[in-house]
């Protein structure tokens, strides 16, 4: 089978690395190590069932949510990329309580970056062979180089990321990322293990017709989501939307920016504050529905200017479609006058 365009992963990032107004070759790298952990990572996805890789570990992590094995698995993979490169001189994970600091290399503290890492997003569905995936966030830490970094390196706005992606293990492998010049998606080729261009400049449709949110919640929800919901089965124009809920973050998130639509994580009774994790989820899907013309807000304010005050932070979420998130907010501000 011909290969849609030829044009490799690590041969765009080199290609692009000019874009980049840092650009010294580390961002470069620091991508290369993601790329490597996730052919990892996918391997060993694959291979659930046949080996004993699914199933609980018994632990709880710092969500209080149950560790599944890959979990586990693919932090220690992510981790150990990023700090075998040299490339950043911090890592903080959903997994991990603290962030780490890294000290391998001579020129640890040296280095400009730090990675913010949901090591396997939808880990709970592995068992029953439905689509996970990574999601990654990239800063340029705040603290003077050869210093150790702090805290505040993780606590910035989602406005100040330079880079941000997400890996999808599916019914074939990609990696979606932008460094603040649109969204472009490769595709791994799994005997060759070379990830090509086949997503190139990909844009969200200003509308859509999907929305995608666990209605099962329902009764929980705020007024304004209920309201929408309701709109969005009403038999008007374009109307019913199709409802299509995955409950992995990736695998929703990467339908509605091809197809066009909506995903909605609203706070609830159950999780006053929401559930997905600003820093390691929100933020980096929200730069790049932005980059690819899309939309993310909390229901009242847009997630890249929310200022992070604790490393798990949690926050609502409403990403896709710039027209169909501008509706939400609409019914947000309304039910609250």
């Amino acid at each position: 089978m011909k290969i849609i365009n030829p044009q490799t992963l690590g041969e765009f990032i080199i290609e692009k690395q000019s874009e980049f107004q840092y650009s010294s070759g580390e961002l470069s790298r620091l991508l290369s190590a993601i790329k490597l952990a996730s052919k990892v990572v996918n391997q060993e996805v694959n291979k659930a069932g046949l080996v004993d890789i699914i199933g609980a570990m018994g632990n709880k992590n710092v969500q209080g949510e149950e560790q599944q094995k890959l979990d586990v698995f693919a932090n220690e993979v992510f981790i150990a990329a990023l700090n075998n490169r040299e490339v950043v001189c911090g890592i903080a994970s959903e997994e991990n309580k603290d962030f780490i600091e890294v000290k391998a290399g001579k020129n640890a503290n040296e280095s400009k970056y730090v990675v913010l890492i949901d090591p396997l997003d939808g880990s709970s569905n592995i068992d029953v062979n439905v689509n996970v995936g990574t999601i990654f966030s990239i800063y340029r830490r705040v603290t003077s180089e050869g210093t150790p970094v702090e805290l505040k390196d993780f606590l910035q706005p989602g406005n100040k990321q330079v880079a941000a992606g997400y890996v999808v293990y599916g019914s074939s492998t990609m990696i979606v990322y932008t460094t603040g010049y649109g969204v472009n998606g490769f595709t791994l080729d799994p005997a060759l293990g070379v990830y090509y261009l086949s997503h190139p400049d990909i844009k969200i449709p200003e509308k859509g017709n999907i929305y995608s949110i666990n209605e099962g919640n329902y009764i929980k929800f705020p007024l304004g989501i209920k309201k929408y919901i309701k709109y969005c089965q009403e038999e008007e124009g374009e109307r019913p939307y199709t409802s299509r809920y995955i409950g992995s973050l990736v695998a929703d998130f990467h339908r509605n920016m091809l197809k066009g639509g909506i995903y909605l994580y609203p706070s609830y009774s159950h999780a006053p504050k929401g559930k997905l994790r600003l820093l390691y989820e929100c933020n980096p899907m929200a730069f790049l529905a932005e980059q690819a013309g899309g939309s993310a807000s909390d229901g009242f304010t847009r997630i890249l200017d929310l200022n992070p005050i604790e490393l798990h932070q949690r926050s609502p979420f409403i990403c896709g479609s710039k027209e169909m998130v501008i509706k939400v907010e609409e019914f947000m501000k309304n039910a609250n006058e």
